[in-house]
């Protein structure tokens, strides 16, 4: 299935809760979420569907893919890699999502949303080590460092970003260094750093069928 390019606020809306897709527009008073929380559509008011234990493991699912905009197939092998690791699969699956390239930009501040920090990285913007990496799924480390290429570094658009971050902040997990354009993972991410508003454990018993 190819990647949804609609509206955001109609997939927060869709969800019933507000994903935080458009950046520091989530935050204001311009947020579509907070004006219309109902489902999008003529009937979205009176739309209320059956609950199941299915329908909640799969909303749970979607929720999540959405947030970090990923694809089925993406999503399901981060799973398995979940699953692989030592610990709980659901926490470690939310981990993995956290550390990817596309994910750590967003939360350094490089981009103002999940999916304006993927276009970054896909078009080159971004040096892990010093090595340009344009995939946005790949996997950070502890002690990897995250910098905006130097002719990178005048785009009003990461400007922009840099300066919307100082409003909710760097992840303690993360450091970044405004002056060098730079971010250093200085720890791994847990499950209480993640901070989003999902039940991983659904996800977990959807794919245990």
């Amino acid at each position: 299935m190819a990647r949804y390019t609609g509206p955001s606020c109609r997939v927060c809306r869709g969800e019933g809760v507000k994903l935080f897709l458009k950046g520091s527009r989530c935050l204001d008073n311009k947020c579509a979420f907070e004006r219309r929380s109902y489902s999008p559509g003529e009937h979205g008011k009176l739309r209320k569907p059956k609950v199941t234990e299915y329908r909640m493991q799969l909303r749970e699912k979607q929720r999540v893919k959405k947030i970090y905009g990923v694809q089925e197939k993406q999503f399901r092998l981060t799973f398995a890699k979940g699953e692989r690791q030592k610990g709980i699969t659901g926490e470690n699956l939310l981990i993995l999502l956290e550390r990817r390239l596309d994910s750590v930009a967003y939360r350094l501040g490089f981009a103002e949303s999940r999916n304006q920090a993927r276009q970054i990285v896909s078009h080159g913007h971004l040096l892990v080590n010093n090595q340009k990496v344009n995939v946005p799924s790949y996997v950070i480390k502890k002690d990897d460092v995250i910098t905006i290429k130097e002719k990178s570094r005048k785009s009003e658009q990461i400007k922009n970003a840099l300066e919307a971050v100082k409003g909710r902040g760097v992840p303690k997990w993360l450091e970044l260094d405004t002056d060098k354009f730079s971010g250093k993972v200085v720890a791994m991410p847990t499950r209480e750093d993640v901070g989003l508003p999902v039940n991983e454990q659904l996800i977990v018993e959807l794919y245990s069928k």
